[in-house]
């Protein structure tokens, strides 16, 4: 469920951007050029500002509802019980390869003559 979410998330923002950067600036930006030639002339001049307008507005829209469902979803989903199982086998890695007690730290016995 989160990958569905997160590929329908990153469609939409890259959707968004492109809709965006066809949206007329000061300094008339893409739209100008693009949209019309884009759209096959159908969309010039206020048309194309009101349709992108709205487009914007649905994607930003669709934008933040996916985000909260992502963030309900992150919420719901075990993660204390996935990082303590991260931790325990971590915890066991370490154990296994520990370097072994040295030599050097046990009491040596000596000889008896």
């Amino acid at each position: 469920m989160f990958s569905i979410l997160l590929v329908l998330l990153i469609i939409v923002a890259v959707f968004m951007i492109g809709i965006i950067l066809l949206q007329k600036s000061e300094g008339s930006g893409m739209s100008g050029s693009s949209a019309a030639s884009m759209f096959g002339g159908a969309l010039t001049g206020a048309a194309a500002g009101n349709f992108l307008t709205r487009a914007t507005a649905w994607l930003a829209t669709m934008f933040f509802i996916l985000c909260a469902a992502l963030a309900l979803v992150a919420s719901k989903t075990d993660m204390a019980t996935q990082q303590s199982h991260l931790r325990q086998e971590i915890i066991d890695q370490g154990a296994t390869t520990a370097p072994a007690q040295s030599t050097a730290d046990t009491p040596t016995q000596t000889e008896s003559k």
